[in-house]
C-alpha cells in the first residue's frame, strides 16, 4: 500500500479516499478518520511547519487486548498506515505510544521499526521517494488516564500525562503545539 500511495497518489487523494472509506475513529468517539486527516492537512498548508502522527496503543481498558494481538503479530501494518497517514498530512515524524504493560508488543514494534528503517520504508527518501518520515517508539508508565490523546501527548512532551482542555482540537494544536493526527492501533490497521 506504501508504494502504491507514494508512486501514484497525491495526499488529497488519500484522504479522499480515507473519506470515502467511511472509517472512523475506532476509541469510541467514531470521528471519521477522513475528516481528521484533512484537518491536519488544511492546518499545515495554511501554517506550514512541523505536523506529528502519533499511534495511541495505550490500551487501558479493562480485559481488552485487541491491540496487543495487532501490535504483536502486524506490526509493520501499522507503521505503513502511520507513513501514509504522514505523507497524507505533510508530517515527517511519527510517535507511537505503547502501553506500559506490553513488554512484547513493545519489543516487536521496536523490531519493525528498525526493520523498516533498514529497508527503506522510514527515514529519508522512504521507498525511494522523495518523503521523509519516521517514527519515535514510547512505552507508558502505565497511567490509565493516557489513553485519552491530549493527555498522551503530555506524557510524549515528558510532562505529566493530564488531559488539556478543547478547543484547540489536536489537528490544530496537538503534540508540541503542532497540528497531529492521532489515530489508535485498530483504526489505522
Amino acid at each position: 500500500a506504501l508504494a502504491k500511495v507514494l508512486g501514484a497518489l497525491s495526499p488529497e487523494q488519500i484522504i479522499a479516499e480515507i473519506k470515502a472509506s467511511g472509517l472512523v475513529g475506532r476509541g469510541g468517539a467514531a470521528f471519521p478518520t477522513g475528516l481528521k486527516w484533512e484537518g491536519a492537512a488544511k492546518e499545515v498548508a495554511q501554517r506550514g511547519g512541523q505536523a506529528f502522527v502519533v499511534c495511541n496503543a495505550d490500551e487501558s481498558e479493562t480485559g481488552t487486548f485487541k491491540d496487543r494481538i495487532l501490535m504483536e503479530h502486524d506490526p509493520l501494518r501499522l507503521i505503513e498506515a502511520m507513513t501514509i497517514a504522514g505523507y497524507a498530512i505533510g508530517a515527517k515524524q511519527g510517535y507511537f505510544f505503547v502501553r506500559g504493560e506490553y513488554p512484547k508488543a513493545y519489543q516487536r514494534i521496536a523490531e519493525a521499526i528498525d526493520a523498516a528503517r533498514a529497508n527503506g520504508l522510514l527515514g529519508a527518501n522512504v521507498l525511494g521517494f522523495d518523503f521523509a518520515f519516521d517514527i519515535e517508539l514510547r512505552m507508558g508508565a502505565g497511567a490509565y488516564v493516557c489513553g485519552e490523546e491530549t493527555a498522551l501527548f503530555e506524557a510524549i512532551e515528558g510532562k505529566r500525562g493530564e488531559p488539556r482542555v478543547k478547543p484547540p482540537f489536536p489537528t490544530v494544536r496537538g503534540l508540541f503545539g503542532k497540528p497531529t493526527v492521532i489515530n489508535n492501533v485498530e483504526t489505522l490497521a
